[in-house]
């Protein structure tokens, strides 16, 4: 699979998250098919890329 560049992304965090440095994670918005999913303390470390049905499924159960 080719996985896109990240790294330069703007990504987004939750409202719900706070700035005390707590255990937050970040998504890139508008990458085709898929959603990268990253940790807000490491902006360069890996990203996670799920795919958007899954992504879908697991925001659904946030709710």
């Amino acid at each position: 699979m080719d996985r896109p560049e990240v790294s330069a992304a703007i990504c987004i965090k939750s409202s719900h998250s706070c700035d005390n440095g707590g255990n937050c994670v970040e998504i890139a918005p508008g990458f085709a098919g898929v959603v990268p999913v990253r940790d807000s303390k490491r902006p360069d470390g890996p990203a996670l890329f799920v795919g958007l049905a899954a992504w879908s499924a697991f925001a659904a159960a946030l709710r």
